[in-house]
């Protein structure tokens, strides 16, 4: 009787794509999963945990992100220089305003594991908060990756 092996990918065998999503209008943890879902590439029959064998992420819109509940004002960021007495807190309001790239990032990076291929994940994330991004030619054609509920749509 012949055993039958457990797939790994090798490097030669990965051939990472590009994703673009639109963040206009979603909500902001939804759509953190979904992405970190893609970045780990737990959504190929190719997955192999030692391995990136994830895609690359562009997000654009990222300042039209939706929160539920009233996260904007009592979710709050911390960031810390090290010094003593010097923490400095943020609300979401604030940073949505600011930088809406580093909310979808610091959401994205929670999901990701805490480790160096978690670290390369989230280098191959790409956010911005407007409509254009520099990596046309890498994407091809200009798609916009549908979300669960632009599927059920199309069934009705």
């Amino acid at each position: 009787m012949k055993r039958i092996r457990t797939y790994s990918a090798r490097p030669a065998d990965l051939d990472p794509q590009w994703h673009v999503m639109d963040a206009s209008n979603e909500t902001l943890g939804r759509m953190a999963a979904r992405i970190a879902r893609t970045l780990q590439g737990k959504d190929k029959p190719t997955y192999t945990a030692h391995q990136l064998t994830g895609d690359y992420v562009v997000v654009i819109n990222a300042g039209q992100v939706r929160v539920t509940g009233r996260k904007l004002m009592q979710k709050t960021y911390y960031r810390h220089s090290g010094y003593v007495g010097n923490l400095k807190s943020f609300l979401l309001r604030d940073m949505l305003e600011q930088h809406p790239d580093r909310v979808i990032k610091l959401a994205v990076r929670g999901m990701l594991p805490a480790n160096k291929r978690g670290r390369d994940m989230l280098r191959r994330l790409k956010v911005y908060s407007g409509n254009d991004h520099p990596h046309q030619s890498q994407v091809g054609q200009p798609q916009v990756t549908q979300t669960p509920a632009d599927h059920s749509s199309e069934n009705a």
